[in-house]
């Protein structure tokens, strides 16, 4: 290695048992050196740090893919004044001939692509901000397993030809009819409580992680924002919170139209010459957040009104904000039915609400003061 070189920018790629390692020099005419494979303990980072030092590198710049592994790495690394980069997969450039794919490879890649600055770093949440999601994500686990558990109890009774007449499902009606159902044989009753039982403790799970999360975002430093972004119709607090938890600080964004990108919700293209194709939406980015926008979006089918619950809340929230709120309904109920005249799909009309009020969220974060 040249000794006049005083940056090394490392490529890490990690795995749960061990890390492949490799350094790029800053001279870019180098050769990219591989150090082989290093353990995860805190203790092996530090031994990697001293031998890559002893090379006569005052900066270290340090890159990894985001994955199962989380962020303590890129934690530990900043903590110790390392610059510490960490990257999507899915962005880093690939050469389409290239069908071998080793830890060694993979690590020497980065190292590379990071001196040439073809990569991009993603947003690392805060310890509190990951805690949230964690805990965001956890409701929506016990939502999925509770939805599984209702379809199961369902197919069950309709195998056995048993069928409720009513028109609501989950109701105290439904509910009572669960309650007196009696199938042929002593077996497939067993089956049935079981099933049923099922459903009534993940119908408590999800409550409790529900509370939880709703009594742990209180204390949060973006609740402000939380409470805000409630003006907007169809985006009640739990909504709310999973979209923030989801983003973070979304006014990072520099505009709407970078929040709409990365959530996903931007239109997919292929332009040759004259030719412009527009296809469906890109989908990157967190799908989470993107959920919470859709389903919120179905609101505006509705013609523009201010409802009990959304009055209650548009009185703890500013002036402005309000007004945010009024234009929005105005201008998402107008392009609902603008879009549905039209003869687009309801689908579509629904995800096109959902990009502007994006938008509408990323405005009203702007002017609300966040938590000391």
């Amino acid at each position: 290695m040249d000794q006049s070189s005083k940056i090394l920018y490392v490529g890490l790629d990690v795995h749960k048992d061990s890390i492949a390692v490799a350094y790029a020099p800053d001279d870019r005419g180098a050769e990219v050196v591989s150090l082989g494979a290093i353990g995860t303990r805190q203790s092996d980072i530090d031994k990697l740090i001293r031998k890559l030092q002893s090379k006569g590198a005052t900066t270290l710049v340090f890159v990894y893919e985001a994955g199962p592994c989380g962020y303590w790495l890129y934690r530990y690394l900043t903590g110790k004044g390392f610059a510490c980069h960490v990257v999507a997969p899915s962005l880093i450039p690939r050469k389409a001939g290239d069908r071998v794919k080793t830890d060694r490879r993979d690590a020497m890649t980065l190292a590379r692509l990071m001196r040439s600055g073809d990569l991009s770093s993603i947003y690392v949440p805060g310890v509190e901000d990951e805690a949230l999601r964690d805990l965001s994500r956890g409701r929506d686990d016990a939502m999925q397993d509770l939805k599984r558990s209702k379809r199961r109890l369902k197919s069950f009774l309709l195998r056995q030809d048993i069928r409720y007449e009513g028109r609501a499902t989950w109701n105290p009606a439904h509910l009572r009819w669960l309650a007196e159902v009696v199938c042929p044989t002593p077996p497939q009753q067993i089956v049935f409580q079981e099933y049923l039982r099922a459903v009534s403790e993940q119908q408590e799970r999800r409550q409790r992680v529900e509370h939880e999360l709703h009594e742990a975002v209180k204390g949060w430093r973006l609740y402000p924002v939380v409470e805000a972004i409630q003006a907007l119709r169809g985006l009640e607090l739990t909504g709310a919170v999973i979209l923030m938890t989801e983003l973070g600080d979304i006014t990072r964004f520099e505009n709407p139209r970078q929040l709409m990108s990365y959530l996903g919700l931007t239109p997919s293209e292929y332009s040759s010459g004259e030719r412009r194709r527009q296809g469906g939406i890109t989908k990157a980015g967190n799908s989470h957040a993107r959920r919470a926008l859709v389903e919120g979006a179905w609101a505006y089918r509705y013609p523009a009104k201010v409802s009990r619950h959304l009055q209650l809340r548009l009185e703890k929230l500013p002036t402005e904000v309000q007004a945010i709120s009024w234009k929005a309904q105005v201008r998402l109920c107008k392009r609902y039915r603008q879009l549905t005249a039209r003869g687009k799909h309801v689908n579509q009309v629904v995800v096109a609400i959902a990009r502007e009020m994006a938008a509408f969220a990323w405005a009203i974060a702007r002017i609300v003061p966040l938590a000391a």
